[in-house]
């Protein structure tokens, strides 16, 4: 599928671009921030600011004294690995542009991937493997506001150890359909898992195969999936992710009042989601009676929004099924952090 780009250089190591599949208009200009160049954008049609019209200037002062606050992505820019998984500036809060930070730096992260046609849906998908690999297919799907890109390096080292692997680019993410809500695509859970299994069928993944399942909002979505389909899944293994309903709801999801710049096909889907509702129906769907498939969380210790207790929590609720895993010096993103390690619980896992 053609994909139209602007494409930039700038004298940052960064190179970035806009992609969109309709008209889109992009403004550029360079600024020298302490000797240091940033590329800075106005985003494309695509592209939603949410204000808070009623908010006043002494209201906004009292915000900005909380840093963590006045920064909705701060579950992502806290845990440096994530950047590097999402392909954010450097230091997004001075350039200027928050919503930069989605942006994909073209072409990065499409090795082992291609675009799959799949109903009316065109995905990116990234593989490793074969279909002959003798110790089955893994699955693995990333949570927002990421991308499969993450899980290159634990790809890789899972199909050396004989697994075949798919990551796909969920519809609104990374490379994949990014189609305006109300025409054909609304962005809600059955949506999303509709979509999914049109997806299976058409790269011939057959049941029951390995899950991985890592994220916020559409990383949720993938566990309810499983929850919905428990006899396409043979074992999962879940990466830091909101499981319990003490779970926080990061900055991105909770203050979209504030002036912020993101994906239309983010804020839809976040708009969509009831988060505490779906947090509570993974915690009783993955609980002692209601499921019997053997869990791994691989756990992030140092992931300052979603802490340790959160794993520990929901291990409690089916300590039978559920094997927890835990990486220090890891944080929201471990395949990200500490790949390797990730990796060695998985080989014995699966």
């Amino acid at each position: 599928m053609a994909m139209a780009s602007t494409h930039l250089s700038c004298p940052s190591p960064l190179t970035l671009s806009l992609s969109s599949t309709t008209s889109t208009t992009t403004k550029i200009t360079h600024n020298l921030h302490s000797s240091r160049t940033f590329c800075k954008r106005i985003t494309d049609r695509k592209r939603l600011m949410i204000t808070n019209a009623t908010q006043t200037t002494d209201d906004q002062s009292e915000d900005n004294k909380d840093a963590s606050a006045f920064n909705p992505f701060g579950f992502v820019t806290d845990n440096p690995s994530s950047r590097s998984a999402i392909q954010l500036p450097s230091s997004p809060a001075e350039d200027g542009n928050v919503g930069q930070m989605i942006s994909r730096i073209e072409d990065k992260g499409k090795e082992y991937g291609s675009y799959i046609k799949s109903g009316e849906m065109i995905w990116f998908v990234r593989e490793t493997g074969s279909p002959k690999s003798r110790r089955g297919t893994i699955v693995f799907l990333h949570g927002a506001p990421a991308q499969s890109y993450s899980y290159r390096n634990v790809m890789s080292q899972m199909s050396d150890a004989g697994f075949h692997c798919f990551a796909p680019d969920w519809i609104g993410f990374g490379f994949s359909d990014k189609p305006q809500p109300g025409y054909g695509f609304d962005y809600t859970e059955k949506e999303f898992h509709e979509e999914f299994d049109k997806l299976l069928d058409v790269l011939g993944v057959k049941s029951p195969f390995f899950l991985v399942v890592q994220g916020f909002l559409v990383g949720s979505y993938g566990l309810t999936w499983a929850l919905k389909n428990p006899s396409k899944v043979s074992k999962l293994s879940i990466l830091n992710s909101p499981l319990t309903v003490s779970s926080p709801i990061p900055g991105l999801f909770q203050q979209l009042s504030y002036i912020v710049i993101i994906p239309i096909t983010l804020l839809e889907a976040a708009r969509k989601i009831n988060f505490r509702g779906i947090s509570n129906q993974i915690a009783a769907g993955f609980a002692s009676g209601s499921w019997d498939k053997p869990v791994l969380l691989v756990w992030g210790i140092s992931d300052k929004y979603l802490p340790q207790s959160v794993a520990e929590e929901f291990q409690k609720g089916n300590p039978t099924s559920v094997k927890l895993k835990l990486i220090e010096g890891a944080g929201h993103m471990p395949q990200e952090d500490w790949p390797e390690k990730v990796v060695d619980a998985l080989r014995i896992f699966f």
